[in-house]
């Protein structure tokens, strides 16, 4: 209100008298701090108020950069058309069996959505042997062999171990070489450390967990329950 930006002008020009108006007599100093502390003291609710919606803008500020981090996705596993027009952000590991319950629906809705694509987060909390495939399938990425690499691992009974990312290497027909070549890379360590501070953003503290539009959805959902969420991102984007 008009009322409420005067008071924070006062404010400021108390704070600042001294170099922004060196003119002004210590005089008008006590007068305009009585007079702001008067109006405070009368009217308590302004501070709560100002607070709040501080509060509030701040909470935004970092929704806005912490959804920024996740759109930072160069070098990230993705299923899909590059010039999709909605992507589903999937923070995954590969020993969750949530992720693998999650994985057939997610699967259809590639299917039958020709304008979707699946950017999977490589979030590997679960095991030593998850960070080691979660460093697979971002070399697998490198080779333009993930999904099948993907399909393979996701569908793969048991625990994730080495023999299992090397029979899912065999069956997407990645070059061996230089695949372990590219999970010791640094730029695959930058890419799943940027995922863990983009998790922490969020408060993304388990997988899997879906960003869809604005929305983030932790734990799995089920195919309608995603196309609902697509369907609210393209109206929100027209």
């Amino acid at each position: 209100s008009q009322l409420l930006a005067c008071i924070v002008f006062c404010i400021c020009l108390v704070a600042s008298a001294k170099t922004a108006f060196p003119d002004i007599s210590e005089t008008d100093k006590l007068e305009i701090k009585s007079i702001v502390k008067d109006f405070i003291t009368k009217n308590p609710e302004i501070i709560r108020d100002v607070l709040a919606q501080l509060a509030l803008t701040e909470r935004a500020e970092q929704q806005r950069a912490a959804f920024a981090l996740v759109r930072q996705d160069e070098g990230d596993p993705e299923i899909g058309p590059s010039d999709a027009t909605i992507t589903i952000y999937e923070f995954s590991d590969y020993n969750c069996g949530y992720c693998k319950r999650i994985f057939s629906d997610l699967q259809a809705v590639l299917a039958q959505q020709a304008d979707v694509k699946l950017v999977v987060k490589e979030f590997p909390i679960l095991a030593e042997t998850s960070v080691l495939a979660a460093k697979a399938a971002i070399a697998a990425q490198r080779q333009g062999k993930f999904e099948q690499f993907h399909v393979a691992l996701m569908t793969w009974r048991g625990r994730i171990d080495a023999d299992a990312i090397e029979v899912a290497g065999r069956k997407a027909g990645l070059d061996s070489t230089k695949l372990r070549a590219d999970m010791r890379d640094d730029l695959t360590a930058a890419i799943i450390n940027r995922t863990r501070a983009a998790a922490a953003a969020l408060e993304i503290r388990g997988t899997p967990a879906l960003v869809i539009g604005e929305t983030v959805i932790p734990g799995a959902i089920s195919k309608n329950e995603i196309l609902d969420l697509i369907n609210q991102t393209r109206i929100a984007k027209n």
